[in-house]
């Protein structure tokens, strides 16, 4: 079957709007693209400075040794557009979004989710944050959820202390492309002693061809708050690829929560390598709950840094893996402080020649006393052609630290089958079923709207494909 047309035919978020940019920037990476970036978002000087660094660092690290070498080999870096505009500014009235955007997001069913239940809303369409609302009464309680662009106007001090602090643009290849590049993404901070009882969102849609989407994200919870952010994102299904390398960094201040949602719903042109990270203080929690399906490659691990005694963390992850993908994901959790927790649940299901690995690491610092961790690893093989790896790494560097590793792959059960297929369900809609209780963990922590559109998702990748490779 042509490559194309089969994407066509099982993403259902695979169509593209016309390319009417506003502004945008040629192929490929130079530091002239750099500078045009910084200047096209008339920028301060300083963070002009910190991306044309980025990009010397970019150029000086390899490519991972470890992943997908077959398929991170076709990540070509001169083929990429890293900048376009669809308009001139971030809109605050859904009526004034250009037609053709609106039009895209109503199909995803953004405005709908924010009447119903949502505290705010963003939507970044390639590189620009086309439409930004923040509700009245979070905003007079001192909330402050802008575009990171915006923020980085209005709030610069924030940015000068936390930004790249987190996630230093040497930290990695992704990183560092990211830290040159950067446009879009959520600045959010959170009063202290603030508890928002609804969620946040974000949702980021991929349009052009060959296009990069890059996102910077910065999250800080002052002492005593709490947030729920949620991010969904799509693209248009192409022949050729597409690249997103977002960075997210999360800051959980003393007895603070923070929690972070992610659907990831990409097409199979689309290379995810992603790099998220928190530092988490005392007494805090923070929690990544993180579900990718789609794309052609991801390589996602978001991580927590306990940074004080008494902080928790937890990584809820679930991957999804059909024909040609690879989902490459797991959790890293550094113990730096006594008294610290964590726990790691990562699902994964793989079908067709489709594979997942999980890669984790849990890390005990000498004076770390009195920690506990729970890995749990679970992944289920559809059929004879679908693969799964894992790679567990431990650095514990103390004797009382009490640390636990489950795992387990299987397969599903004929007599399961044969008694689901038995009470009338198709093979497809009874493997569909199967699915989602093993997922049951992951979707039971979602608001119901996307717990829904997680089955429909994969009961629609049953359906396209059969129930079998």
């Amino acid at each position: 079957m042509d490559s194309k047309l089969d994407l066509e035919i099982d993403y259902k978020a695979g169509w593209a709007d016309p390319e009417q940019f506003t502004a945008s920037t040629d192929f490929g990476l130079t530091e002239d693209i750099v500078r045009e970036i910084s200047k096209l978002k008339d920028e301060p000087e300083w963070m002009l400075e910190f991306r044309l660094k980025a990009l010397e660092i970019f150029k000086q690290l390899p490519m991972p040794k470890w992943g997908d070498q077959e398929k991170l080999l076709q990540v070509d870096f001169q083929k990429i557009r890293y900048y376009a505009r669809y308009s001139e500014k971030t809109e605050e009235s859904w009526d004034d979004v250009p037609d053709d955007i609106k039009q895209t997001y109503e199909k995803l069913g953004i405005p709908e989710a924010e009447r119903k239940f949502l505290g705010g809303v963003g939507a970044q369409y390639d590189s620009e944050t086309v439409y930004h609302k923040l509700r009245e009464d979070l905003e007079k309680q001192g909330v402050i959820f802008l575009s990171t662009d915006e923020g980085l106007k209005k709030y610069p001090e924030y940015f000068k202390e936390y930004f790249g602090k987190i996630i230093p643009a040497n930290d990695n290849k992704f990183a560092a492309l990211n830290s040159a590049v950067w446009s879009g993404g959520s600045f959010i901070i959170i009063p202290k002693g603030l508890k928002v009882s609804v969620p946040l969102q974000a949702y980021f849609r991929i349009n052009a061809k060959n296009v990069g989407q890059f996102e910077r994200t910065l999250i800080i919870a002052e002492e005593g708050s709490d947030i729920h952010y949620i991010e969904g994102c799509t693209a248009p299904s192409y022949s050729s690829d597409s690249l997103h390398a977002a960075v997210v960094e999360l800051v959980a201040h003393k007895n603070s929560r923070i929690r972070y949602t992610t659907i990831q719903n990409w097409s199979n042109n689309v290379f995810n390598l992603v790099t998220k990270r928190a530092f988490a203080y005392e007494n805090s929690l923070v929690e990544w709950v993180d579900g990718n399906i789609g794309s052609k490659l991801t390589m996602k691990y978001p991580s927590i840094y306990l940074m004080e005694p008494g902080a928790k963390g937890e990584v809820l992850s679930v991957a999804y893996a059909s024909h040609g993908q690879h989902q490459d994901t797991g959790a890293k959790i550094l113990h730096l402080a006594p008294r610290t927790h964590s726990r790691i649940t990562a699902k994964s299901i793989s079908r067709g020649n489709g594979k997942t690995t999980y890669r984790g690491l849990i890390t005990v610092a000498p004076n770390a006393g009195n920690v506990v961790s729970n890995v749990v690893c679970d992944a289920l093989l559809l059929d004879e052609d679908s693969t799964n790896d894992t790679y567990p790494y431990q650095e514990i560097q103390r004797d009382d630290a009490t640390i636990t590793h489950e795992a387990t792959v299987g397969k599903i059960g004929k007599e399961t089958m044969f008694y689901l297929m038995s009470r009338g369900l198709p093979e497809n809609e009874a493997i569909a079923l199967i699915c989602m209780g093993f997922f049951e963990p992951f979707a039971k922590e979602l608001p119901m709207e996307y717990a829904v559109e997680l089955n429909r998702l994969i009961e629609i990748d049953m359906a396209e494909y059969g129930a079998v490779g």
